[in-house]
């Protein structure tokens, strides 16, 4: 009986060393290409963004740009303010005018000084609009003239046409005014460079100051 019931319990504790031997496998993790697979999808989860995704982002973006065309047109303005009906007339050149200023009073209140300018260049051009006008005082000083209440009107020039604009203003004859005008700068309507003109010789006295001359649109001396 005490044979029977040490072999009973050392066949227990076999029994016992087997079951604690599966448990410790299970228990240390499983094979090493498991483990593999585990630590390479959870790399593939750290991935802030498949590389399609990113193209596809990317792709989204460059259906939404602005044609270069459009984004060109409008930084130069040449389409959008510069070109008339049809898109064959580009406006006048500064270079391209031979521009001139005359007394043109029709009386001896009325101050008119008529400035033109006539298309020099090879092609038909356009001059719709106001000139930027600036006087200059015998003071050094550049005065901006106001535009005077009128709508501009077409004003096409082919070679050799001339356009016409005007100052108005009115004549001082006490002879206190206190404006010294010397030149008038002119910069021809949709354009940045400037010619300077001499004050008319025999012009009338400006009546009041600079703010009450005013610049009128261009029209076609036809």
């Amino acid at each position: 009986m005490k044979y029977t019931r040490i072999t009973a319990l050392a066949a227990l504790g076999v029994a016992a060393g087997l079951t604690l031997t599966a448990c410790g496998a299970d228990n240390s993790g499983k094979p090493s290409s498991s483990s593999k697979g585990s630590s390479s999808s959870s790399s593939s989860r750290g991935d802030a963004k498949p590389q399609g995704s990113s193209d596809a982002t990317s792709g989204s973006q460059a259906d939404n740009a602005e044609p270069a065309a459009t984004k060109d047109t409008r930084a130069g303005g040449a389409v959008s303010s510069g070109t008339q009906a049809g898109g064959k007339v580009t406006f006048c050149k500064t270079k391209d005018l031979a521009v001139d200023a005359v007394d043109a009073a029709p009386d001896e209140t009325t101050g008119r000084i008529n400035i033109t300018m006539v298309n020099r260049g090879s092609t038909t051009c356009s001059a719709t609009g106001f000139a930027g006008v600036d006087i200059k005082d015998a003071d050094h000083t550049s005065n901006p003239i106001e535009r005077g209440p009128a709508q501009p009107r077409v004003t096409t020039l082919k070679p050799g046409d001339a356009a016409i604009f005007d100052l108005a203003y009115t004549i001082d004859k006490t002879g206190e005014s206190l404006s010294s005008p010397t030149d008038i700068l002119v910069t021809p309507p949709n354009e940045t460079h400037t010619v300077s003109l001499k004050w008319p010789a025999g012009a009338g006295d400006i009546k009041g100051a600079y703010t009450d001359v005013q610049v009128y649109p261009t029209h076609t001396t036809r």
